[in-house]
C-alpha cells in the first residue's frame, strides 16, 4: 500500500453497529454481547498498530524524498533516522501479524491481506533507502531484486506456516473427537456388559423359579393323590357305618317283635 492509502487509513476506522430485536433470555443476550465485544476489542489493538505504522510510513516517505536532495553529514544523519524509522515500522508489522493471527478466521483473513500490503510498502521504503545510500544504480537494482525475492519467500513461508498451524489445529480437533468417540464406545461397552450380566442373573432367577414351579406341581400331584385316597376311605367308612346302623335297627325291630308276640 502506498503513502496515500496509509493516510486514508490513518484518518480512522468507523464502526457501525446494527442492533435488532432480541427475544431471548438475559443470559443468552449477555453471552452474545461478550462474544461480539471480544473480537472488536482485539481488532482495536490492531487498528492502533495500523495507525502508528501509517504515520511512520508517511514520515519515512517524506524523509526519503528530502534525503535524496542532501549531501554529506546531513544526508548521513537523515539516513540514520530513516533506518531507525524502518526498524520501528518492522516492529509494528510484527505486532500486527501476531495480533491478526490471534483473531477469529473471518477477521484474520482481511487483516493478513492488509499486512501483505504493508510489508510490500515497507520493502519499497527499504529499496528507496538503498537507492539513496548506494551511488551504484546496478548494485542497488540487484539488492532490490534480492530484497524483493526474500520478501516473497518470507511471505510464502508465513502463509505456509499459517496453513500448517490451521492443519495442526484441525488435526488436534479430529484427535479430540476420536478420543471422545473412543470414550463413548468404552462407556457403551461397559453398559452393554452390565446389561448382559443383569440379563444372565434374571435368566438364572427364571430358571430357579421354573424349577420351583415344577417341584410345586409334583407336590400338588402327590397331595391330590392323598386327598383322593382319603376320600375313598371316607366313602368306604360311610358305607360301613351305614351298614352297622341298618343292622342295629333291624336287630332292634326283631327284638321288639318277639317281645310283642309273647
Amino acid at each position: 500500500m502506498g503513502y496515500s492509502t496509509c493516510l486514508i487509513i490513518g484518518v480512522g476506522v468507523s464502526v457501525e453497529a446494527l442492533v435488532g430485536k432480541v427475544e431471548a433470555e438475559t443470559s443468552v443476550l449477555v453471552a452474545a454481547l461478550v462474544s461480539v465485544a471480544v473480537p472488536i476489542a482485539m481488532s482495536d489493538v490492531f487498528d492502533g498498530y495500523e495507525r502508528q505504522y501509517c504515520e511512520i510510513s508517511a514520515s519515512l516517505s517524506r524523509m526519503c524524498t528530502s534525503a535524496a536532495q542532501l549531501d554529506g553529514e546531513k544526508k548521513k544523519q537523515k539516513v540514520s533516522e530513516i533506518k531507525s524509522g524502518i526498524d520501528d515500522a518492522e516492529n509494528l508489522i510484527r505486532k500486527m501479524d501476531l495480533e491478526a493471527r490471534s483473531l477469529q478466521p473471518s477477521i484474520k483473513a482481511g487483516l493478513l491481506a492488509k499486512l501483505r500490503e504493508y510489508k510490500s510498502d515497507l520493502n519499497n521504503l527499504k529499496s528507496e533507502l538503498k537507492r539513496i545510500t548506494n551511488p551504484n544504480p546496478n548494485q542497488a537494482a540487484r539488492e532490490e531484486l534480492l530484497e524483493s525475492g526474500m520478501a516473497d519467500t518470507l511471505a510464502a513461508s508465513a502463509d505456509q506456516k499459517g496453513r500448517l498451524l490451521m492443519s495442526t489445529e484441525r488435526l488436534n480437533h479430529s484427535t479430540e473427537r476420536i478420543k471422545e468417540g473412543r470414550r463413548t464406545m468404552l462407556e457403551t461397552e461397559e453398559l452393554g456388559v452390565s446389561i448382559l450380566q443383569d440379563l444372565h442373573q434374571q435368566r438364572q432367577s427364571l430358571l430357579h423359579a421354573h424349577g420351583t414351579l415344577h417341584g410345586v406341581d409334583d407336590n400338588i400331584g402327590k397331595s391330590r393323590k392323598v386327598l383322593s385316597a382319603m376320600s375313598r376311605r371316607m366313602d368306604r367308612n360311610k358305607w360301613i357305618i351305614g351298614g352297622i346302623i341298618a343292622a342295629l335297627v333291624l336287630a332292634v325291630l326283631v327284638i321288639l317283635y318277639f317281645k310283642l308276640v309273647r
